[in-house]
């Protein structure tokens, strides 16, 4: 007996002035009221028509909540109350869930493998229109703004470290701290192990990301390191934690309380 073929629902945009492309690929989200968090995406296509496309075909299973192309214009795929697929395996303060604590903005941009170009400038204020009426309307918290890289550091990149955040955290999106100025000094890098090695952890893990606490940095740790550079400390991502890196994570942290 054929499988029955699931209905697209026809919706009204959760966002005004979004144009509706209803994605196949969503269902409800799992023991919570409602979405927690926002994660923005880069697509990693040469198009966004063509990863807009791809988002909204069954075959693909992701979706997003959103997409914004190069001109700004926003596309709504998937209702903000229903859990879409973007996040794949990811973790954030031991969540491992983060669909359906999302919402998914894709940034049509095709990333690191096609050399790393600009956002333009309409594109980046719609991401800020957009990301600020989903933080007001879900009471979202700053710090629970975050790139696909800071919840997958072992997969992901997006949205890249020439992602700007500062233009966004000056626009009342996301939380961020001005980086310490990189120098020279003391430094960790991976195959090191002791007590400072443990303290970083520690504070990897209390800011969010899933970093195990074993007083050896490994590759884990390294990468973790490397996404919080792509986010908070842009100038140099190399997975060395150096005194800029750490003072930065301090920073953050004793921004929070």
């Amino acid at each position: 007996m054929p499988s029955e073929e699931k209905i697209i629902p026809d919706f009204a945009p959760d966002f005004n002035g979004a144009i509706v492309h209803p994605s196949p690929n969503f269902g409800d989200r799992r023991d919570v009221d409602g979405p927690d968090m926002l994660i923005l995406h880069y697509t990693a296509m040469e198009s966004a028509e063509a990863a807009r496309d791809w988002l909204c075909v069954e075959e693909s299973q992701v979706s997003a909540h959103y997409i914004i192309d190069e001109l700004g214009v926003i596309t709504q795929m998937v209702r903000e109350k229903d859990r879409a697929w973007h996040a794949g395996q990811s973790i954030w303060k031991g969540v491992t869930d983060i669909n359906s604590h999302s919402i998914g903005i894709e940034i049509a941009n095709p990333g690191h493998e096609f050399g790393c170009p600009d956002f333009p400038k309409a594109q980046i204020s719609s991401v800020i229109e957009l990301s600020r009426s989903i933080i007001d309307r879900h009471e979202i918290a700053p710090e629970r703004v975050l790139g696909h890289s800071d919840i997958a550091p072992d997969r992901k990149r997006d949205p890249g470290e020439w992602f700007p955040w500062q233009e966004l955290h000056a626009n009342g999106v996301g939380h961020l701290v001005d980086p310490s100025p990189i120098r020279s000094g003391r430094y960790f890098m991976r195959g090191e192990t002791g007590q400072p090695i443990e303290a970083m952890q520690s504070m990897l893990s209390l800011y969010g990301y899933g970093t195990e606490i074993t007083g050896e940095f490994d590759a884990r740790t390294e990468q973790d390191i490397i996404a919080f550079q792509r986010h908070f400390r842009p100038e140099k991502v190399d997975g060395i934690a150096d005194i800029s890196t750490i003072e930065t994570l301090h920073r953050l942290l004793s921004a929070l309380s």
